[in-house]
C-alpha cells in the first residue's frame, strides 16, 4: 500500500496529539510525585532497616495478622492480606526480605479508616513475608513462611 500525504498528515497530527496531551497533564498519578513519597524507605533491605528509617521499634504483635498461602505454584501473583487491631494504626505494610526491595507495599490509613489491606506480591522465591502495621512510634509485626515453586521475580 504506497503511504500518501493524507496518511502521512494523520500520524503526525496523532502524535502531536498524544505529546500535547502528555505535556497538558504532568500530575499524572506517579509514586515519585506521590506526598509523603520516601524512596530510601523502598530501598531498605531489612525489617530492622525499614523500622529504623521510619523513627520505629520492630515488636512482634498479635494484634497484626497475615493471611495468605503457605504454598505458591505460582511466585509472580501471590495473595497477602494484612489486618492490625491495634487503635492508632496510622499505615500498613508487607514486607520480603528476599525480593530485589524488601518493603513490598505501604499504605498510610486516614483517621478512622479500618486497618485492614490485601493486594497480590511478586515473590522471588520461598521467603518469610512480615505484616507491619505503624502504631505510634512501634512497627508491630506478624510473619508468615510462603513457599514458592515457580516464577517470581527471579524467574
Amino acid at each position: 500500500m504506497p503511504t500518501t500525504r493524507r496518511t502521512l498528515m494523520r500520524l503526525g497530527a496523532g502524535g502531536i496529539g498524544l505529546a500535547a496531551a502528555d505535556a497538558a497533564l504532568p500530575g499524572l498519578a506517579r509514586a515519585a510525585n506521590a506526598p509523603g513519597w520516601d524512596p530510601a524507605l523502598f530501598a531498605m533491605h531489612t525489617l530492622a532497616d525499614i523500622a529504623h528509617r521510619l523513627g520505629a521499634t520492630p515488636v512482634a504483635s498479635d494484634e497484626v495478622s497475615i493471611y495468605g498461602p503457605d504454598l505458591s505454584e505460582d511466585g509472580t501473583v501471590v495473595p497477602i492480606g494484612v489486618h492490625c487491631s491495634a487503635p492508632g494504626t496510622s499505615a500498613i505494610g508487607i514486607v520480603v526480605p528476599h525480593n530485589p526491595h524488601a518493603l513490598a507495599c505501604w499504605f498510610r490509613l486516614s483517621h478512622g479508616a479500618e486497618a485492614a489491606v490485601a493486594t497480590r506480591l511478586k515473590l522471588a522465591g520461598s521467603s518469610r513475608v512480615y505484616a507491619v502495621a505503624l502504631v505510634g512510634t512501634k512497627l508491630l509485626y506478624a510473619d508468615t513462611e510462603v513457599k514458592v515453586t515457580g516464577g517470581g521475580c527471579g524467574g
